[in-house]
């Protein structure tokens, strides 16, 4: 199993593996173990299928019954009344914080890239595996955020990628922690973009804009 996963290793012979979905194997886990084993909700995955077939569990506000389906970074995740909002750890371990009922009600995605589709649209590929249409192909570009409704989908703000934005770091030596970006480097050839940040740099791939968006705090969970 991957690193970020927080469980305990050479203990069992077999896990669940998150089936293929939105998200990384590595930025996900498969809410059989999120409700067994993390969340200590059940005691078997035999309680944990009773629970999804009853219609008690929910990501991104919309009823999940597949035990093998990955939940993975600013997902929201919903058993019962309570919610909860993946994140990473400072040390790089995916971690499910409770969350309020109105923080349920959006989440977070990363513009991963943009595709020119039929009709000169333009597809938008979130970080999640959600794509936007949109009409302007200026109007959004690669490393910005949106946050949107759940489970609607709509957009509900645009934060900007640049220099001075708050960012979630979700790779690197700096994993889960925030800070702000003092630089944007842009190569002109097969290496990847490098964002400055006040003591350190990392690339693209590692940064995640959040802006002024509030979320759980990243600290280490024993």
């Amino acid at each position: 199993m991957p690193r970020s996963w927080p469980l305990p290793r050479k203990t069992t012979v077999w896990v669940t593996r998150a089936a293929p979905g939105a998200h990384a194997l590595d930025t996900c886990m498969p809410i059989n173990v999120i409700i067994r084993d993390i969340l200590g909700v059940a005691r078997s995955t035999r309680e944990v299928r009773h629970i999804l077939h009853n219609g008690l569990a929910l990501v991104d506000g919309r009823i999940c019954k597949d035990t093998r389906r990955g939940v993975g970074l600013m997902d929201v995740l919903t058993i019962g009344e309570t919610n909860y909002r993946c994140i990473l750890d400072v040390k790089g371990k995916l971690r499910y914080h409770p969350i309020s009922s109105e923080e349920a009600s959006w989440k977070i995605c990363r513009v991963d890239g943009k595709t020119t589709i039929k009709g000169g649209k333009t597809q938008i590929n979130l970080h999640d595996g959600r794509n936007i249409i949109s009409e302007d192909a200026a109007e959004y570009n690669t490393g910005d955020s949106l946050k949107i409704s759940l489970p609607s989908q709509e957009v509900v703000e645009h934060i900007r990628f640049g220099e001075g934005i708050r960012c979630f770091l979700t790779g690197g030596s700096h994993v889960g922690e925030y800070a702000e970006v003092t630089d944007y480097i842009v190569k002109r050839s097969s290496m990847p973009n490098e964002v400055q940040f006040e003591a350190f740099g990392t690339t693209l791939d590692n940064v995640f804009a959040v802006g002024d968006v509030s979320l759980p705090k990243s600290e280490v969970v024993e």
